[in-house]
């Protein structure tokens, strides 16, 4: 149902687990039927697809919404998107620790002296 591009990827997701049925495991040529939901592991989301029917042949990527449903939970829906919103804010994954410029950055943006300055000039003044 195109959820991996290849059947070589399909088959290595099978082997590595990633792939289930109402909680089981699936081999890389178990049958499924209609009325399915298969679960499909990808970190840290796990996508559910519900099959509403079966082709004999390879389906165009148009075709895909007429033979199967996204029926994910909104819980991974939102895991998903806090996700991608850590990742839009923070450094990028697996860059290591900070610089030491980077460090001294943090400390003076964090400091009570620097972070509260603004209130006593505002206290001068009147």
């Amino acid at each position: 149902m195109r959820l991996y591009k290849t059947r070589s990827q399909a088959a290595e997701a099978c082997k590595k687990g990633w792939i289930t049925r109402d909680g089981q495991q699936l081999k890389p040529a178990h049958s499924v039927q209609e009325g399915d939901v298969i679960g499909v592991r990808r970190s840290p989301v796990t996508y559910r697809f519900k099959i509403l029917r079966l082709s004999a042949n390879r389906l165009g990527a148009k075709l895909v919404a007429d033979y199967m449903e996204n029926v994910t939970t909104p819980d991974q829906l939102e895991l998903l998107r806090l996700q991608q919103l850590a990742a839009q804010a923070g450094r990028a994954r697996g860059t290591g620790r900070p610089t030491k410029k980077e460090r001294r950055d943090l400390e003076q943006f964090i400091d009570d002296d620097y972070a509260w300055s603004w209130l006593d000039d505002d206290a001068d003044d009147s």
